[in-house]
């Protein structure tokens, strides 16, 4: 097979640190405000949908292995690269080039949109924004095993965030919650798609696959992975629905970070300005994985160092952000993301799969005769 991966075991590491990529990957901004777009098309059964969409990411992550064991010591970009020949396979791999970098554009202007809305609304977006790809450069040129080690800090270091949604509990009406299942199925999927911003991420493990040491448990871990985000999601929904009326919810652009601002400690006035700093933690491994990917698809087409491509990739990146800052605008480059990631993240493994596997009988049909 092409464009195989030769990779010495210092670059590789364990499976089990494959659970904190994928939660890192799906716990990012689409988090602070997803409730209000699922509620929108669900109402109360809104949890509902959430476990229908993960339960389809479960599959197309099964999908997902199913063709990374074709190929064993390749990523997405070498599979590309075997089944569609090389010009055509190089197109392919630079459109997903282009989409990684579009996810790490939208990860970085949500992000630094709430910095500037919920925490210093004098300061400029630009600043903010040079600032975060400063510490992305900086964590980038570390290399992989540094990255997937942030990843693992950013989940034990918040964790302690979804105790602070209790709060909320005292002035719960679990009265919204009923009835259950009053919504038509249409509604309920329609509500499942609209999950798609959020929960994507998952789908870096393509290109993390041939550095895994032990590769027969990687799939169990990202598994693993999906359960707990998926437990996380569906706890901040239901605390969301039980605290907010439907007509709240539908003004509220981030539900969760109004449900922390409710919160009062004796020794913390405003704990959701603490909340939005410590998400940095969260953010900044997401910013990386996603810019580590577009690095490993560029390689495939020219070789160049990742300290170079770093620096390109970040200052094409603050240029591009720079005429990008109402809400308006912000908005928009979610909805045109959420509708391409549908296809990129859940689609087109389908297809790729089947592609993969009718070659692989081919060649076993062609060597038997």
């Amino acid at each position: 097979m092409k464009s195989l991966l030769q990779i010495s075991n210092d670059q590789k590491f364990n499976a089990p640190l494959l659970f904190f990529v994928v939660v890192t990957s799906q716990i990012a901004v689409g988090i602070q405000g997803f409730q209000r777009l699922i509620v929108k098309d669900a109402t109360h059964d809104a949890w509902i949908s959430i476990l229908l969409s993960f339960l389809f990411s479960h599959f197309i992550v099964y999908v997902m292995f199913k063709t990374l064991e074709i190929y064993s010591t390749n990523d997405l970009f070498g599979i590309q690269l075997d089944l569609f020949g090389k010009y055509l396979g190089h197109l392919i791999n630079f459109s997903y080039v282009i989409y990684v970098s579009f996810a790490f554009f939208v990860v970085l202007k949500n992000y630094t949109e709430i910095i500037t809305t919920w925490v210093f609304p004098n300061l400029s977006q630009v600043f903010i924004s040079g600032t975060l790809l400063i510490l992305v450069i900086y964590s980038f040129t570390g290399g992989l095993r540094v990255i997937i080690g942030v990843c693992f800090i950013s989940v034990v270091s918040t964790i302690w965030m979804l105790l602070l949604l209790l709060f909320p509990l005292e002035y719960a009406h679990y009265n919204h919650l009923l009835p259950v299942l009053s919504n038509d199925l249409v509604s309920i999927l329609k509500g499942a798609y609209s999950m798609t911003f959020t929960i994507v991420g998952f789908e870096v493990v393509n290109i993390l696959y041939p550095f895994v040491k032990d590769k027969n448990k990687a799939q169990k871990y990202v598994h693993f992975g999906l359960f707990f985000t998926c437990f996380v999601y569906v706890f901040v929904m239901i605390v969301t629905i039980v605290y907010f009326s439907n007509e709240q919810l539908e003004k509220t652009i981030w539900a969760l970070l109004t449900l922390f601002s409710i919160i009062k400690l004796p020794f913390i006035e405003r704990i959701e300005i603490i909340v939005i700093c410590f998400w940095l933690i969260i953010i900044l491994p997401n910013l990386c994985l996603f810019s580590w990917s577009a690095y490993r698809g560029i390689v495939r087409i020219k070789n160049i160092k990742g300290t170079t491509f770093i620096w390109i990739f970040t200052i094409l990146i603050f240029f591009v952000s720079l005429p990008v800052q109402s809400r308006h605008d912000i908005n928009r480059i979610n909805n045109i993301f959420s509708k391409i990631a549908f296809y990129v993240v859940f689609i087109y493994p389908l297809f790729l799969y089947i592609m993969a596997s009718t070659k692989k009988i081919l060649k076993k049909w062609v060597k038997s005769s």
